[in-house]
């Protein structure tokens, strides 16, 4: 199987110093691919990097066959690839149906008119449990709703590559089985290949198929949850213990 996205030498640079140094990954069609490690580990940094909004000082980013690397960030979430990010960048003063639009207006070449736009934006916000809340402002919501506020403009764009960046953080048990699945159900159904920036082993271990782990911006583990969450070197660099299915090992 060819990849969606194959990652080879990539770096970024800050002041001459590598948050990511010379990663290579491949990320193959309907994968949902956790990316674990330390903070600072240059985890969201690469995500970055893949959706121009931090362009790679060097290195290869080839998706469906053709290099983006040097990109920027509106071309290529016009070629399929939108990103969630930890901090949602919304527009406070408009309604939540009105920024969804926006990621469906924008978020492909193959720009939709006001209607459909606004349908696709309600279907995005009634996809991650927002719909109640489409006729009202931004700024009203909590910064969770926020999150997901930003999964749903990244949906409404119909992407094949969807990058999230930690939007699980602080949820309680509930809200966490929620987005698990909807992340899931996403992926099922729109045919999404997702990469994952996360901290919650809990969610890991529940919902990815693949987890890649970083360290000081270079690979350090790629495979199953269950041998990846067990290796000494990830135990020792970021786990402190050892996480199987069931738990943490202790």
């Amino acid at each position: 199987m060819a990849p969606v996205l194959e990652i080879t030498g990539v770096e970024k640079h800050f002041g001459g110093l590598p948050a990511v140094d010379g990663v290579d990954l491949r990320v193959d069609e309907g994968e949902i691919v956790a990316l674990v490690g330390p903070n600072g580990a240059g985890k969201s940094t690469l995500l970055k990097a893949i959706s121009g909004l931090q362009p790679a000082t060097r290195g290869s980013i080839v998706f469906n066959g053709s290099e983006i690397a040097k990109l920027p960030a509106h071309v290529v979430r016009h070629r399929g690839i939108s990103m969630a990010l930890q901090h949602p960048r919304v527009f406070e003063s408009m309604t939540a149906r009105d920024n969804v639009m926006v990621g469906a207006t924008f978020g492909s070449t193959d720009r939709p008119g006001e209607d459909e736009a606004r349908e696709m934006a309600d279907e995005a916000l009634g996809f991650v449990g927002l719909g109640a809340y489409a006729d009202l402002p931004v700024a009203g919501l909590n910064l969770h709703q926020k999150r997901f506020l930003e999964l749903a403009r990244a949906l409404a764009g119909r992407p094949r590559l969807l990058l999230l960046d930690e939007v699980m953080a602080g949820l309680n048990d509930t809200e966490l089985e929620a987005s698990i699945d909807m992340v899931r159900t996403a992926r099922d159904r729109r045919g999404l290949t997702v990469i994952w920036v996360e901290h919650v082993m809990k969610a890991v271990m529940s919902l990815a198929e693949r987890v890649v782990v970083l360290n000081f911006g270079r690979l350090l583990a790629d495979g199953a949850p269950a041998e990846v969450m067990t290796n000494a070197k990830v135990v020792e660099a970021y786990l402190g213990k050892a996480i199987h299915q069931g738990g943490v090992d202790g």
